[in-house]
């Protein structure tokens, strides 16, 4: 099966302080890729490369078969990456529907049937379009930047650290939500976390990172089964 994403002997780096030290890993259309490893690991910096955010230094990103590594964030954007970041980065003065619409700025033509669209899977959205963003509290805002995130009509989308600093009841309908996505939208997705039952309950296989390098890889079965020290070590 041909890859959606294939990324060879990426680095990238800081400056001198070398980050990413040659990430290898593909993932195919439709799949739900986890990637678990500790803080000053390299997981943010994976994204950010991946957006083209951060410049790589070396190595290769292919998207559906198409070399990406020198693209520019809104060229792929264009072809179909989407990035929810860290801190979700959502606008605190402007509402809810202006923040969706935020999310059609990279289309030629705004239209705002995609808005509707998209909040039929975000219902505790809808009541809240017209409050500032800035209001929300952090697993609403969470909704927000990937309702946001999915107006670009992605493809693949990087979801980084979705769960930080987030309720337990909240956390339980972005999982909710992401299946219902996974099924509805045909989405692809790389979900960068910490907390390992969150990251059990969407991914089809997780890789570990370490130092800036992919470190091992479990399958859904030993998720499911507890067995998780190879990604986790």
């Amino acid at each position: 099966m041909q890859a959606l994403l294939d990324v060879s002997g990426l680095k990238a780096s800081y400056g001198r302080v070398p980050i990413l030290t040659g990430i290898d890993f593909h993932m195919a259309q439709g799949e739900f890729l986890g990637i678990l490893g500790h803080n000053g690991m390299g997981k943010t910096t994976l994204m950010k490369t991946l957006m083209g955010q951060l410049a790589a230094t070396g190595g290769s990103v292919r998207f559906n078969s198409e070399d990406i590594t020198k693209r520019s964030t809104h060229s792929r954007s264009r072809l179909g990456l989407g990035l929810v970041p860290q801190g979700r980065e959502i606008f605190p003065t402007l509402t809810v529907r202006e923040n969706l619409r935020m999310g059609l700025a990279s289309s030629k033509r705004e239209d705002p049937a995609i808005i509707e669209d998209v909040l039929t899977d975000f219902p505790r959205l809808v009541r809240l379009l017209d409050r500032r963003g800035g209001a929300l509290s952090g697993g609403e805002q969470q909704l927000l930047a990937l309702a946001r995130c999915l107006c670009t009509k992605p493809k693949l989308i990087l979801l980084d650290e979705p769960t930080e600093g987030i309720q337990p009841s909240i956390i339980e309908e972005i999982i909710e939500t992401l299946l219902g996505l996974k099924q509805r939208w045909s989405l692809s997705m790389i979900i960068v976390e910490q907390n390992l039952e969150f990251i059990t309950s969407l991914s089809d296989r997780v890789l570990g990172i370490t130092k800036g390098r992919i470190t091992g890889e479990v399958s859904r079965q030993d998720l499911l089964a507890g067995r998780v020290g190879m990604a986790a070590a």
